[in-house]
């Protein structure tokens, strides 16, 4: 895909700065990590190129892969493979990872999708790897500005399946699956980046 061609997303370009701000330290120590919904690929190039020690695998649906490859391919980072198709409710890769990093995606998957990102993210962590989950939640169901107010009456506009997700409904949820949430993070514009641990199981 030519470089003109490469889809550009203005959010990503906004806040890769303050995400990596927070996610970088926390990820010192890993060497695989998984993307769920790598959306343009903006974030993976700046985050691999800023982490050259962390092997990121972008993962999207089907459809979203031209895309990430193109900006991939411009980057050609060593430690950024080819993307891979992975759709939340469908089949995980097989393999475990030391971290799995996610933004902007529960408010965008269908709200039956969101349990199943927990539950494969639970499957694919290795214990004590982190999850890092970027994007605007509610609090204790309610809207933390009127922004993200706004938004979610956009977002369901468009798709009632879509919508900003509870905190602690989250929480509750991956529990669950053996993930514990440690800290929840106030980033810039009303987000937050809720920060997961996997509890430790047999055969880690």
């Amino acid at each position: 895909m030519p470089a003109h061609e490469k889809p550009f997303a203005p959010s990503a370009e906004e806040n890769k700065a303050a995400i990596l701000a927070v996610i970088q330290p926390l990820l010192a120590n890993a060497r695989n990590l998984l993307e769920i919904g790598s959306g343009t690929g903006q974030h993976a190039v700046c985050f691999a190129a800023a982490m050259p020690h962390l092997r990121w695998q972008t993962s999207d649906l089907a459809e979203n892969l031209p895309g990430i490859r193109g900006w991939l391919e411009e980057a050609a980072l060593p430690n950024l493979p080819q993307p891979i198709a992975l759709d939340a409710g469908g089949d995980w890769p097989a393999r475990r990872y030391d971290a799995v990093f996610s933004a902007n995606t529960t408010h965008i998957m269908p709200e039956p999708r969101v349990p199943d990102m927990l539950s494969g993210v639970g499957r694919v962590l290795v214990s004590g790897g982190r999850f890092l989950l970027y994007g605007p939640f509610n609090e204790g169901g309610r809207y933390t500005g009127e922004g993200n107010q706004r938004f979610d009456a956009w977002l369901k506009q468009q798709d009632p399946r879509m919508g900003l997700r509870n905190l602690e409904d989250l929480e509750a949820i991956g529990r669950q699956h053996g993930l514990r949430l440690l800290e929840s993070r106030l980033m810039p514009a009303n987000n937050r980046t809720l920060i997961w641990v996997r509890e430790p199981r047999e055969g880690d």
